[in-house]
């Protein structure tokens, strides 16, 4: 019988009159991968929170290896051996690896009062080597990838030794390559007897990693059990409290003419010779493995990258696009996949990030921003794609994660766009949210725009797109209509295996 290191009883917890947690309960066993899932606004990340000491619960207990503990800091819960990776990225991004992993415990490294640099770049890259991850202990932090970055905050968690590390959606930005090095890190932990809270929102992960899932809804909890006893449809249905078969269904529309196309792009080192055409109402997805140029193509696009070559037109009329701003004044927008770095802009409210990219019609002749005009049109519009925010005026970052990418949609409709361009609209949102966000697309090709979407979870692709082109190499290399295209056949090109080849 599994031994129990965390155990959680009637936990409660009240937010000026709003109930966050009503009596939650959460058992954490040594060697256990435990799945803590739920929509976002479920209720998880503040359980999780109370447990660090970030919120001071109302009511309940919580036994920490043996004892009644309440932590009063993260600091504190680090030091008890309790760890969290959290999903969006903590690191201090001018400093390198090695002085982000050993951040606050130099003292480890000094002798005399002088820091023994090069003992603590060989820790490091000692604890590297030992998760299997490849990256220099001396490559500061802003020039790694996103996945890089998580893959340095595992590193971290795991340098103190943990009895407990809490992951919040450590795969949002990995490769799979990358994802199955996480998967054999998380299980040489668990064959240690580390026990890991599982926060994720793919639920197909879940039966790969994980040994059991707790379930929780609108601040209570659902229900745990063994993931081997649990199917998929159940799972959506205890999240969300209606059945899978109701999240989303595209209806069939009839397509405009040409509204965007795309011609000889080329960005060196990033994409060649990209071709395309976007008709109104019609929604094209973008595959491909992490890196193969998706992203990079929207860039190139949207102005954030200069392109070497090519041409963009849109209804018939080339634009020259040599930064965003070029973009939208030709009717394009664009909702970007780092949602942290360049979509939400976590010091402004949620109606600021919601205007910021028409602020100049809000202005009148003196250039003064018209506050009565600014808070009619944002709430009209968030109103419309039902975002669920406390004030105008609260930060964009106390809203779900589902409501925040909302906010960033309705930034770019306001611009009125002919032409949308979606990069991972639904990373690490939950699956409630994610039909929701689904449903907005559909809507929108609806109403005639022309919508291009980067996605690295196929279903979604395959279930909202129209047609589906795969990238591998900074290449389109296949094509294909919704009805013909499946799973196994997309990633036979994403890998970059010609027609016969297996």
């Amino acid at each position: 019988m599994p031994e129990t290191i965390l155990k959680m009883t009637d936990i409660s917890k009240v937010f000026g009159g709003v109930i966050a947690l009503n009596k939650v309960q959460f058992e954490l066993n040594k060697g256990v991968v435990h799945a803590l899932i739920g929509e976002n606004g479920a209720g998880k990340s503040t359980l999780m929170k109370v447990l660090l000491g970030l919120h001071r619960k109302d009511n309940g207990t919580i036994v920490y290896d043996g004892r009644e503990v309440e932590f009063h800091s993260p600091s504190q819960a680090l030091q008890a051996g309790i760890s969290m990776i959290h999903q969006e990225v903590s690191l201090v991004h001018k400093m390198t690896v090695a002085e982000n992993i050993w951040l606050g415990r130099e003292q480890l490294f000094s002798k005399g009062g002088y820091l023994q640099v090069r003992k603590r770049d060989q820790e490091t890259r000692k604890l590297l080597e030992l998760l299997g991850i490849e990256i220099e202990p001396n490559a500061v932090v802003e020039r790694l990838s996103i996945a890089q970055m998580q893959l340095v905050e595992l590193a971290r968690a795991v340098s103190y030794h943990p009895n407990i590390i809490i992951m919040d959606e450590p795969t949002s930005a990995l490769t799979d390559q990358e994802v199955e090095k996480l998967y054999k890190i998380i299980r040489s932990l668990k064959a240690e007897g580390v026990a890991i809270v599982f926060i994720s929102h793919k639920l197909e992960e879940l039966y790969e990693i994980c040994d059991c899932v707790t379930i929780m809804r609108d601040g209570t909890y659902i229900g745990t059990y063994p993931m081997s006893e649990i199917s998929n449809d159940m799972l959506i249905k205890m999240i969300t409290g209606r059945p899978v078969s109701t999240l989303f269904e595209k209806e069939k529309h009839e397509l405009g003419e040409v509204v965007f196309e795309v011609k000889n792009l080329t960005h060196y080192g990033n994409c060649y010779d990209v071709n395309f055409q976007v008709r109104a109402g019609e929604v094209v997805g973008f595959c491909g493995l992490m890196g193969a140029g998706r992203t990079e193509i929207l860039q190139a696009i949207f102005g954030i990258d200069k392109k070497d070559s090519g041409n963009v037109f849109v209804q018939g009329k080339e634009v020259f696009i040599r930064s965003p701003r070029d973009a939208v004044s030709a009717g394009i927008g664009m909702v970007t996949e780092d949602r942290l770095r360049q979509g939400a802009i976590y010091t402004m409210s949620v109606m600021h990030n919601a205007t910021l990219a028409v602020f100049n019609r809000l202005c009148n002749k003196i250039h003064y921003n018209s506050p009565r005009k600014e808070e009619k049109l944002f709430a009209e519009k968030a109103n419309d794609l039902s975002v669920k925010y406390s004030s105008p005026k609260a930060k964009i970052g106390e809203l779900s994660g589902g409501n925040q990418q909302k906010v960033i949609i309705e930034r770019w409709l306001l611009t009125e766009p002919k032409v949308l361009l979606l990069d991972e609209p639904t990373r690490g949102i939950d699956v409630g949210a994610k039909s929701e966000i689904y449903a907005l697309i559909d809507r929108m090709s609806k109403e005639g725009k022309a919508v291009v979407m980067v996605s690295s979870e196929m279903p979604e692709l395959l279930s909202l797109c129209d047609r589906i082109f795969v990238v591998h190499e900074g290449r389109i290399v296949f094509e294909c209509p919704r009805e013909k295209a499946t799973q196994e056949l997309l990633m036979h090109y994403a890998f970059g295996l010609e027609e016969g080849e297996s």
